[in-house]
């Protein structure tokens, strides 16, 4: 059985386009090599980018596939400095709690299962708190997975800002499977 090479490339320009830089590891700057990034082509494995060097600012989760367009990752803008390879466990589970409150208070629900829309499926305006059990999970700003993206592993969250957040604005979440 061979295991998938993880791979992610950056170009300066959209469609693939101008000068481009490489990347098959956890990589905490590469603006060193690009001004700009405006097109990605993820060949192996699924990457979270991030906007600022060391693994911070806005996140984008990246499955295989091409990105001809810093549009098509949901991104602000065409700065983007680090990035890290996510691993996931062979035969991966999930399963999450939320809370309305933080400290893990209020109303609480348990899924395994991708939630497009929280006010739809649990009734509850926004989430404050969570327990991730089992798996990796991204939270987004905005219901059917738009907007901001917070990647979640497997910890307890207290309050919105233990996943980044400023805000407690999630509106859907989904599990990162291969």
């Amino acid at each position: 059985l061979l295991k998938t090479e993880e791979k992610i490339t950056f170009y300066e320009e959209k469609n693939f386009q101008g000068r481009h830089y490489d990347c098959d590891c956890d990589c905490a700057d590469f603006h060193i090599y690009l001004n700009r990034c405006n097109s990605i082509r993820v060949e192996g494995g699924t990457w979270a980018v991030y906007e600022r060097p060391n693994f911070a600012g806005h996140v984008y989760i990246l499955p295989q596939g091409e990105y001809p367009e810093y549009q098509r990752w949901m991104g602000l803008n065409d700065r983007l400095s680090s990035c890290r390879a996510i691993h996931l466990p062979r035969g991966a589970q999930y399963k999450l709690q939320i809370f309305e409150k933080g400290d893990f208070n209020g109303q609480m629900h348990e899924t395994t299962q991708d939630c497009p829309s929280i006010m739809e499926q649990f009734h509850m305006r926004e989430i404050h708190s969570c327990k991730v059990l089992e798996g990796i999970w991204i939270f987004y700003e905005l219901p059917n997975y738009r907007g901001r993206q917070y990647l979640l592993d497997k910890t307890e969250y207290r309050k919105p800002i233990d996943w980044g957040a400023v805000s407690p604005a999630v509106q859907s979440f989904r599990r990162i499977v291969e």
